[in-house]
């Protein structure tokens, strides 16, 4: 079944004094001067679309990008490292496929922050921004900020698409309710994404993209055309805003239906059967491949959802679908047998497809969580789970970012000898967000405005610079 479901910022996620009077001055875009400056910039407009692999949960950064061998064994943990096709980059030995494909890929070991809970922590890597509760599980809220996709649609709609973003395999259960930061926010929910659930279930996933067979063009047209009179008739009420947003997701859907390009690019059932085995037969594996096609039909902004739960196993340990990155305890059981085989074969897949068919040099993939693990590793007694794992941590963690002119095979930044905090200069999610709307062509200086007129920064972070050098 598929279902549809900062330091700018003062406390509680509003706009210092200092933030409007920059805002005020850039007016209804960014400023001639800091366009023609980002446009100059190395990645610019490199994207046509981008693929965000969110590794809901929090990956363990020691036991997968940025691995420590010589530290003590409490910290080290039960993998070793390996080499990879680029020298001097190792990474987990439950990772094969993947080191095999370091030279189309850099790692980012520098990320940091300081939200430790799986709400608020992915509502900042979203969203871009810090939630008001921070290190917390709030609900998504209408007052939230908008994610990135739904900030897109703001500045720049798809002209190809009804929608300029769509979720896979989501939306991210933190760890059975849908985390905060995947929606509209303040924009409205007629700018949330495009939800599909399950891409696994069914040979055509978006089932509700099947036309009827008693509904012709026709009939088709005439259902739209009365509804159109229907909205005519009510513009009275359009002060309304729930009138306003489901007169929005009706024309959203009537698009969906009319585009035949929408409907194929759904359609997994064109794909051979071998490729559809190596992604894997899973939740992940087909969200990915279905990920794919979305980026070939041009979607530009498509976020694959790494684990509907972040915890998931708690309630199925024996079910690897269910499993998020949330290892508490069971560690490296979690890993080795049920999340990094699948995460190794997949996201290596996804690579090699979109090399082989010329599209990672028009995409931009990120691969990242909320953020990364604890470096000592023991047992937590409020949790599931007989063996040690890690807890959250923040201080320091990695990402991988591929494609659209990113330097391949390449580290940026570096963690201590214990992989607890940054050496030298952090980066944040503001610095992510900023590469992913630099990427698109889109200046991240500059703001969008709510459907008020209040403007808002469409980054807190500025594009990270060490990606584009080789």
């Amino acid at each position: 079944m598929i279902h549809f479901v900062t330091d700018r910022q003062g406390p509680g996620g509003s706009i210092t004094r200092r933030e409007w009077l920059r805002l005020g001055g850039l007016g209804l875009a960014a400023s001639p001067a800091a366009a023609t400056s980002a446009s100059k910039a190395s990645g610019f407009g490199r994207a046509k679309s981008v693929l965000l692999l969110y590794a809901s949960g929090g990956q363990s950064q020691i036991d997968t990008w940025d691995m420590k061998p010589d530290a003590p064994e409490e910290i080290r943990g039960a993998f070793r490292p390996i080499a990879t096709s680029v020298p001097g980059i190792r990474v987990c030995e439950h990772m094969p496929k993947l080191a095999r494909l370091a030279h189309l890929y850099t790692i980012v070991r520098s990320l940091a922050h300081d939200d430790l809970d799986h709400g608020s922590a992915t509502y900042l890597a979203l969203t871009g921004q810090f939630h008001p509760q921070k290190t917390s599980n709030p609900p998504p809220r209408p007052t939230d900020f908008p994610t990135y996709g739904a900030v897109l649609h703001r500045v720049r709609p798809s002209r190809r698409w009804p929608y300029s973003a769509v979720y896979v395999n989501g939306p991210a259960l933190v760890p059975e309710v849908p985390g905060p930061g995947q929606f509209g926010g303040f924009l409205g929910r007629a700018y949330d994404p495009l939800w599909i659930g399950d891409a696994s279930e069914a040979l055509v996933p978006f089932a509700g993209l099947d036309t009827r067979h008693d509904l012709s063009a026709g009939r088709l047209a005439g259902r739209r055309s009365l509804l159109q009179s229907v909205e005519r008739a009510r513009r009275h009420l359009e002060d309304n805003p729930a009138l306003v947003e489901m007169s929005a997701s009706y024309r959203h859907a009537y698009d969906l239906l009319a585009a035949p390009h929408v409907r194929q690019a759904f359609d997994l059932g064109q794909e051979p059967a071998a490729l559809r085995d190596r992604y894997g037969r899973h939740r992940t594996g087909q969200a990915c491949l279905l990920a794919r096609r979305l980026v070939e039909a041009g979607v530009p902004f498509v976020t694959v959802v790494w684990c509907l739960s972040n915890r998931g196993q708690d309630k199925a340990p024996g079910q690897t679908d269910a499993y998020g990155w949330d290892t508490h305890n069971d560690i490296f059981e979690s890993l080795q047998h049920h999340l990094l085989p699948r995460f190794d074969q997949t996201f290596a897949t996804l690579l090699m497809d979109l090399k082989q068919r010329g599209l990672l040099e028009s995409t931009l993939v990120v691969c990242m969580g909320e953020f990364g693990r604890a470096p000592l590793v023991a047992l937590e007694r409020t949790f599931a789970g007989t063996s040690p794992g890690r807890k959250h941590w923040a201080g320091a963690y990695s990402i991988v970012v591929a494609g659209a002119g990113v330097a391949c095979g390449g580290l940026v930044g570096a963690s201590d000898r214990h992989g607890a905090y940054v050496k030298g200069p952090s980066l944040g999610p503001g610095d992510v967000a900023a590469t992913m709307f630099h990427a698109l062509g889109v200046d991240p200086s500059g703001h969008y405005t709510d459907p008020t007129g209040r403007p808002f920064p469409l980054a807190t972070g500025n594009p990270i610079a060490d990606l584009y050098k080789g």
